[in-house]
């Protein structure tokens, strides 16, 4: 799925870092500095709302704009603890790029 939305995001014209799990989340996103951070709920062993919150506590990344995407309806919770935006799985592509510009302009 990372490397089809991968594609996807880059016929579209967006340039696409995608981090391995291994990886520390916190010091990619401080290297890559993205526009957007698209983040799933359920990532092994971490917790994407864990993720968020350590975002959010960091003062140098805390204005990273953050979708967030699960197959639970957990939209409103990800939307309160910081997120711009949510995607419930599964959801067609077009539904993701509106949410990206939405999210960019804002």
């Amino acid at each position: 799925m990372v490397s089809l939305l991968k594609t996807l995001l880059s016929m579209e014209g967006y340039q696409v870092v995608v981090l391995a799990n291994e990886v520390n989340i916190l010091e990619e996103i401080r290297a890559h500095q993205p526009d957007v951070l698209i983040l799933d709920l359920h990532l092994f062993d971490l917790n994407g709302l864990d993720i968020l919150e350590n975002i959010r506590n960091a003062s140098d990344i805390a204005g990273l704009r953050v979708i967030m995407s699960s197959g639970s309806n957990v939209k409103e919770e990800c939307l309160n603890r910081g997120a711009q935006g949510f995607l419930m799985k599964p959801y067609i592509p077009d539904d993701l790029f509106k949410l990206l510009k939405k999210v960019i302009a804002s």
